[in-house]
């Protein structure tokens, strides 16, 4: 507002504003600043904590006494499907695939239904809305399926991987395995020859012809195992864990494990504890991880300057019960510089080794709560120890 001023008296009177001299008058003008404070909004407290609501991530729902929905925010329609006008009212069991209890704590995860009738998992955690009465519970819907998925995708990765790493320690067997084939083909070659020459006879030895058709079909029952334990190994196949005799899990592998340590110039030597306990596991990824434990050994010993190269493949019962799975060698041994990190990804110090071989096989032994450790071996090499837990006569079968 502004004011003039036009005499002098009045322009002696001093007010709170700003002066001017008026440009037509030669007045004094003053122009007044109004300080008083503009009048303060008035907030509804419902509508800020419903814009409150609506801003949060996470699904809020407010339940009463009754368990029927009082409150239903913007991200609870979103994840459920329902908007919040037609629900509000309903029972919260509407929301659950099965009648979940909604007790006051840090949460877990439940199985929710959405409108459409689909389920997902979902994390709840529940609290309850201090000094109402009736009492009221408040909770905070996650949605899950994001994680499963890309946990489902991992296991499925994790899969192909072990089931790749199969193949891999296959084709490494490969001389192994033409040594091991080779002797039962030719012994079946050599006794069909005797076969064709006593039947070419005058007077033919039948009997000693059908001695003949019997070491045939011996020699060919062993080529068949030989396939069979071949395909054991690089099956791929959904874990089927059912209590096992870990000896006869490494007894399978002693035909394959032989001739290919033979055709490395490496003696193979069992040590075997009998009566050990049972063991829940599933024997070809077992076998997969001794494989893998074989296949370094080897590798290790190639490089080792000692006259009599030797693996040792040993199992015992631990001091609390557990079993022992040792693959055990006289080679150079772990070099220091890797011995912190030989089980980590991509660690390997042979020019064509992925790396993958111990972090899959400690991986494997993992999921079975085993443990995979390494130890130096006396007086050199190293020695792979796979401890697994004994099935107690309480434990569940997996």
């Amino acid at each position: 507002m502004t004011q003039c001023l036009g005499s002098a008296a009045e322009r002696q009177r001093r007010s709170e504003g700003t002066y001017r001299s008026s440009p037509l008058t030669g007045a004094l003008c003053v122009k007044f600043m109004n300080t008083a404070a503009p009048p303060k909004a008035v907030i509804d407290p419902a509508l800020e904590l419903q814009a409150l609501l609506d801003a949060a991530v996470d699904g809020i729902v407010v339940i009463d006494h009754l368990g029927r929905i009082v409150t239903f925010n913007e991200a609870a329609e979103r994840i459920f499907g329902y908007r919040a006008r037609d629900i509000l009212g309903s029972n919260v069991s509407l929301l659950m695939t099965t009648r979940t209890p909604w007790i006051v704590g840090p949460g877990g995860e439940v199985v929710a239904t959405r409108k459409d009738g689909t389920t997902f998992h979902a994390f709840l955690a529940v609290g309850a809305i201090p000094g109402s009465n009736p009492p009221r519970l408040v909770g905070f819907i996650r949605d899950n399926t994001a994680q499963h998925e890309s946990d489902a995708e991992a296991h499925r990765l994790q899969e192909r991987l072990m089931h790749v790493s199969r193949f891999a320690t296959v084709g490494e067997m490969a001389s192994g395995i033409a040594h091991e084939l080779n002797q039962p083909l030719a012994a079946i070659t050599t006794y069909a020859h005797a076969c064709d020459r006593l039947l070419g006879a005058s007077h033919p030895d039948i009997e000693e012809v059908r001695g003949a058709l019997k070491q045939i079909a011996e020699q060919a029952v062993r080529a068949g195992d030989i396939i069979r334990r071949l395909r054991g190994l690089a099956k791929s196949e959904r874990p089927h864990r059912v209590p096992s005799d870990v000896n006869a899990v490494v007894g399978e592998l002693s035909d394959l494990i032989d001739s290919d340590a033979k055709a490395h110039g490496v003696t193979y030597r069992r040590d075997l504890q009998p009566n050990l306990p049972q063991v829940v596991l599933d024997s070809s990824q077992i076998q997969q991880v001794v494989m893998n434990l074989v296949h370094n050994a080897l590798d290790s010993l190639a490089l080792a300057q000692v006259d009599a190269r030797e693996l040792v493949i040993g199992t015992r019962s631990t001091s609390d019960g557990d079993v022992e799975i040792s693959v055990c060698d006289n080679g150079v041994g772990i070099h220091e510089s890797i011995k912190d990190r030989m089980f980590n990804p991509f660690c390997s110090t042979k020019p064509t080794g992925t790396g993958l071989g111990l972090p899959i096989s400690r991986t494997i032994v993992s999921a079975h709560e085993g443990v995979l450790e390494y130890l130096p071996n006396e007086p050199r090499g190293a020695c792979f120890n796979v401890r697994l837990p004994a099935m107690r006569n309480d434990a569940p079968e997996a």
